[in-house]
Order: structure tokens, then sequence, then C-alpha cells
């Protein structure tokens, strides 16, 4: 995580100031659960929200804590200077430092979330409307690279557009998964604190109380968690790999905006790379790097260990705020694309006619012809085209054997684009739930 790659809503997030905060929400919403019990003074547990308004003083805690060697001790040490000694005698009552540290995480994995969750609503509002624009815009659909048959540009946005809705429903999976709270004691058996305290704070943070827990709160939730982070990464690296490609020179279907006084090269005056999709490659990698060690984080010694904490410390905040920047980045290259449909046609007619192989050949296998000698007929025309950039129809015309089996009709009649595109308003209702 650094700043180049960063918004300041999400960094806020994972500040120390942010983390301390909820530590303290933490902390005295488990005294009024347990003052209302009768566990400790209600005086005592008022006195503990005398520091709602405090700016805990984080180089005072890291002094602190080069002394103690523990972070929750240090945070507590510096509460009870703002709350006083004696009134702040009964703060973390029966808790252990889990407690605090665990549900914190899940506080800020669900603050996380729902800022994700702003970006891809703005990158799929983006997709749908570069979808809507384009719907019938005619390119040519490629597999292995190689033309196939014709397509639309907004199918492309559209096929885009459902599977980052498909993330957005993962991610909202995830963020309940995620959204359990802790404060359950030493090997999580509220030996020490009554279960009302637990379902008390986790109500005050939005949070459902961890079914059970040991001293921690089960990492598999966790592993969900950034797992659906790597996928939403690869869906991002997948649309910015097309509009790479899109953006080659000798393809020019679409590119990245060019901003008034951006340069491309340091040696080269002409150059328009597409660098923000190359970024965003690059940060979905960053992204799914974090979903191995999230795994690994499951299985921890007995009712635990903090083998988790170091690699969470890291992860949390480079996983979603470098995600976040993704989103908004790659939604910002939607919204401003540049799109040429005349080079969608140009670069279709480059062999032409051909994307219509497979027209005539299933009308030659209905006109009785076997499968096979329909494929090596049209084949043998297709390859010349290939081989000699002549038009795909005027081959067949001049092919006796097409022409007996189809007739010249039935062959000019294949070459209708609008075959290809018939059923566009279909996908687009499937999708949008509108045509």
């Amino acid at each position: 995580m650094i700043p180049r790659y960063a918004r300041p809503d999400m960094v806020a997030i994972w500040s120390p100031e942010s983390k301390f905060r909820i530590w303290y929400e933490i902390e005295a919403h488990a005294c009024d659960a347990m003052a209302e019990l009768g566990v400790i003074p209600k005086e005592n547990a008022e006195a503990v929200w005398k520091a709602k308004d405090v700016e805990f003083d984080v180089a005072r805690i890291d002094e602190i804590e080069a002394v103690t060697k523990h972070d929750v001790i240090a945070f507590l040490t510096h509460l009870a200077e703002h709350v006083g000694s004696e009134e702040a005698r009964f703060v973390h009552q029966g808790m252990t430092s889990s407690d605090v540290l665990d549900t914190c995480l899940n506080v800020q994995l669900v603050r996380a979330a729902d800022l994700l969750m702003v970006g891809l609503d703005r990158l799929l509002a983006a997709l749908k409307t570069r979808a809507m624009e384009h719907k019938n815009t005619v390119r040519v659909g490629r597999s292995h690279g190689i033309h196939a048959e014709p397509t639309t540009m907004g199918l492309t946005f559209a096929r885009f557009y459902a599977e980052m809705d498909r993330n957005k429903a993962r991610l909202q999976a995830a963020r309940d998964e995620v959204a359990t709270g802790a404060i359950s004691g030493a090997v999580g058996t509220f030996a020490n604190i009554d279960p009302a305290v637990e379902e008390h704070v986790c109500e005050q943070l939005g949070l459902r109380p961890e079914p059970i827990s040991t001293q921690v709160i089960p990492r598999d939730r966790h592993a969900m968690f950034f797992a659906v982070l790597g996928v939403i990464a690869s869906s991002i690296e997948n649309v910015a790999i097309e509009i790479r490609h899109m953006q080659r020179t000798e393809v020019l279907e679409g590119a990245e905006f060019f901003s008034m006084g951006q340069k491309g090269s340091s040696a080269m005056p002409h150059k328009k790379n597409p660098v923000l999709t190359e970024n965003l490659t690059g940060l979905a990698r960053l992204v799914r790097m974090t979903v191995i060690p999230a795994m690994e984080n499951v299985a921890l010694w007995h009712e635990r260990d903090i083998s988790h904490s170091s690699v969470e410390r890291g992860i949390g905040p480079d996983a979603t705020v470098t995600l976040d920047f993704a989103l908004h980045r790659l939604a910002g290259v939607i919204e401003k694309m540049l799109v040429f449909p005349e080079n969608m046609l140009d670069n279709m007619n480059k062999f032409p006619g051909l994307v219509m192989s497979q027209r005539v050949l299933l009308a030659l296998t209905q006109a009785g012809v076997s499968r096979e000698d329909s494929y090596a007929m049209v084949q043998r025309n297709a390859l010349k085209v290939w081989e000699e950039r002549v038009d795909f129809r005027e081959q067949l015309l001049a092919d006796a054997d097409v022409v007996a089996a189809l007739g010249e009709e039935a062959i000019n009649e294949k070459f209708d684009m609008g075959y290809h595109t018939k059923h566009v308003d279909t996908i687009f209702k499937r999708v949008f739930g509108e045509s």
C-alpha cells in the first residue's frame, strides 16, 4: 500500500487513529453491558465515555508499547491516562486481547467492504452506460486472438457488467460472513465474562456474535473475504486486458482517454500507451497475492496462536486499499474510453466475409451435404481468403459444388450481418432486465 495507489477514505479505515477509536468503542460498550449486569459499577462505565471526544495520541501509545511490548495493554494504559486510573480499573474486565483485535479487524473489513461496494456500483454504472451506447456497434469476436464471428461492442461491455454484478453479490456475501465479533474471553469459553456483553458490543458495532470462537474468530471467514477480493481483482484484469488488446496499433478498436498534456513515451512522442489498464493488471496481482496467506491463516494451533496476526496487519490494508483504488481507476477508464466503430468494421473486413463461414457450413448440411464434405467445401474457400485476401462470398459463388448445393441467392443470404446480432435484445434483457 503506497499513496500512489490509495484513496483517502479507504486509507482512513486502516489508520492507527481509526483502529484505536474502534478499540475504545469496544471497551466502552463492553463496560456498559457489564454495568447493566451489575458486574462493574455504573459510574465506572459512565466514566469511560469521558474519552469519547479524545484524539488518542498514537505516539504516546507507541511509547508505552516500546516498554510493555503489548499493543492492547499500551492502549489501555493510555486510556486510563484520560479516564483516570481508578475510574478505568474495570475496563477490559474478563476480556482478552483478541476480543478487541478480532472484533476491530472485522469492523474494519465491513467498512472496507462498504467502500468497495461503492466502487463496484460506479463501475457497474459505467459498464451499463457504455453497453447501452454501443449495443449495436458491430465488431468481430475473437477466439484464440483470431477472428471468429461478429458480435457487438455493447455485448462486450454487457458481459463485463454481468461479471462485476456477480462480484458485487460475492462481496456482499463475504461482508456478511466476516461481520462477526467475539467478546468471549480467554480461549472463548466466557468463563470470566457474560455472553450478553458480546451480544451488546456486537449490536452496537453492527456485527453478529460469533457462534463459537476459540480465543480468536475463526479465520475461514477471513479467507473467504480475501478470496472474493482476489476474484474481483481478476475480473478487473479481465476487463483491462480486453482494453489493452483493443488499443494495440494494428487493432485500435478502443483506447484509454489521452488527456491534454499527457505524454506516452520519454523517447517517442507519437506514443499513446494503455498505461492505466497495464497498471490495473499489476494491481490485480497485488490483491491476488493476499489470498494464499489468508488461506494459510485458517490453521492455527489449538485455541490460538498469533501466526495470523502479522499477516493480517499487512494484507488487510494492502488488499482493500489497492482494490478500492483499482475499482475507481477502471470505472474512470470505462467512463472516458474512446471507441472506434469504423476501425471495428475495417478489421472485420480485412478478410472479407470470412466470419460467415459457419453460416455457410450449416446451410450446406441443411441442404443435404454431409458435415465432413460441407466442412471441406467451406474450408478450401476460406483458406484462399486467408492466403490471397480475396472476397469469401465471391469465392463461394465461383465454387461449382457450393453453388450446386445452395444456389447463388442462398449464398448471398448468408452474408447478412444482422444474423449474428439478432438476439442482442434478448441478451440485454437477461443482463440488465431491459432490452
